[in-house]
């Protein structure tokens, strides 16, 4: 379960940006003997995997809700009836980047570095099991951060606070970072021994390494099946790595494998959208009529997890990107979230067992791994309706249809619902699903394009201009037009 968030704020307040600029006398700030400055794993851990998983799943600060009003609303899983400004129609203040970015490197990104030294074989307090699953949050945090903004500081970054610091880090391309990412995540693999130290602070896992390794080599999975079209030959050695040695590689199995975030009734561990939409009595959102019409059409009973019923007995979307005046009038009429993601022990959902077989189903299409496309998809589905309590129709497939590429990524966009940011960066890679034509009475800003990637923090213009201005070059602009490189 999370721990409660109180407990940790006293030990963070001093965590200082590492990306950009960090004051250079952090070290030789005065220190209380009788209040040891040094914090131990078991409350790193939790507080570092909370921070980012926190702000992956949505946040609850207005103006900075990375997948409520960010990604949830550009792959069409929700629409605003109000404050269409904020999301909705692709408008986002500097206030969304700039908080995310920050968060991801000094909440999450930083805590687990102190993790990886001080547990290390030459840290003060050696543990491979610590250090094996930091290795894999970090390795997820970067791959986010990369997904989100195209090039970002890796090699440089997180060392404001070395012996020799950096504090204007340069710019590494996402292939280089997915390249190193990978070579950590079969790291973390090898560092995690089942039988070996016992974690404490497991707030995903429960100290149960196995797991870990199995997450560890699924999301190994899923980065290098990203990159596939970019790099053909090396993401195929890796997975066919990965797939023919189980019991050195696991991967998830079934759905009690899935990464997560248990949330809790009580706060403020409680679920993110809960702390929003109940506690806040935010009805901001409404299901999309994207998500309505298709499940509709498919006689997908996962539409009553996610939905509720209008008072007319049925279920009705919000077209996306309406204006105020015209989306308000759907209020009364709309379905919303049901509170199997509003209730406040809602869990946070990191990667699935359902997942990882579309990818196997995607990378066994395209001719990467061998076995059966059609196996691994109907697996997909299966598990994707099991993990939502339910079972799959009997006539589901055959409504489906054959498999193709797009229904791979379709069915794979519905079992990601929640999860925004992972179903939008599988939108922004291959262009699917492809979605109904706009509403007439729509506006959009960003001349009308789903956003393609964050622009960069204003921070990093003021403090770290030479090496933004580098990794800009690499990208090719910083706009939210801009494509990033595994786009296929």
């Amino acid at each position: 379960m999370k721990l409660n968030k109180i407990i940790y704020s006293f030990a963070f307040i001093g965590l200082l940006s590492s990306v950009s600029s960090c004051t250079k006398d952090f070290d030789e700030m005065n220190t209380d003997p009788n209040n040891p400055t040094a914090i131990g794993a078991q409350y790193l851990f939790p507080y570092a995997v909370e921070k980012a998983v926190d702000r992956y799943w949505g946040g609850n600060v207005r103006f900075e809700r990375l997948n409520l009003d960010g990604a949830m609303l550009w792959v069409q899983y929700l629409a605003r009836n109000i404050y269409s400004n904020e999301g909705d129609n692709y408008g986002i203040t500097p206030t969304f980047y700039n908080n995310t970015w920050k968060s991801l490197y000094n909440d999450g990104l930083l805590n687990f570095q102190r993790i990886i030294t001080e547990t290390g074989e030459k840290g003060k307090s050696p543990n491979k099991n610590y250090e094996g699953a930091a290795l894999v949050m970090r390795s997820w945090t970067f791959s986010l951060l990369t997904d989100l903004y195209g090039a970002i500081p890796y090699t440089e970054s997180i060392k404001g606070t070395d012996a020799t610091p950096i504090y204007t880090p340069a710019y590494d391309s996402m292939d280089k970072v997915y390249a190193g990412i990978l070579a950590d995540l079969k790291l973390a693999n090898e560092k995690l021994t089942v039988g070996g130290p016992a974690i404490s602070g497991d707030i995903i896992y429960g100290g149960d390494i196995l797991k870990w390794k199995k997450f560890a080599n699924s999301l190994r999975l899923r980065l290098a099946n990203r990159q596939a079209a970019k790099k053909s030959a090396e993401s195929k050695a890796i997975m066919k790595e990965i797939l023919s040695d189980a019991a050195k590689y696991p991967i998830f199995m079934s759905n009690a494998d899935n990464a997560l975030l248990a949330n809790t009734n009580t706060r403020p561990s409680n679920n993110e959208w809960n702390e929003v939409m109940i506690v806040g009595s935010r009805t901001d959102w409404s299901i999309s009529k994207t998500v309505v019409d298709k499940l509709t059409a498919l006689g997908d009973t996962r539409l009553g997890v996610f939905a509720t019923k209008n008072k007319a007995g049925g279920y009705e979307g919000i077209p996306n990107g309406l204006p105020d005046a015209i989306a308000t009038t759907y209020l009364s009429s709309a379905s919303v979230l049901t509170d199997y993601f509003t209730k406040a022990s809602a869990p946070s959902v990191i990667m699935t067992f359902s997942e990882l077989n579309f990818i196997l189903a995607e990378a066994a299409f395209d001719g990467d791994i061998d076995g059966k496309a059609d196996d691994y998809f109907k697996k997909g589905i299966d598990a994707s309706f099991a993990q939502f309590g339910i079972t799959t129709p009997t006539t589901y497939l055959t409504t489906v249809g054959a498999i193709s590429k797009e229904k791979i990524i379709e069915q794979k966009w519905i079992a990601l619902f929640g999860q925004g940011v992972e179903a939008w960066t599988e939108f922004r890679r291959t262009g699917f699903p492809k979605f109904s034509p706009r509403d007439a009475r729509a506006v959009f800003e960003n001349d009308g394009v789903v956003p393609t990637r964050l622009p960069y923090p204003t921070t990093e213009y003021s403090l770290n201009k030479v090496k933004l201005d580098e990794g800009i070059k690499i990208n090719g602009a910083d706009n939210m037009k801009t494509k990033l490189w595994w786009t296929e």
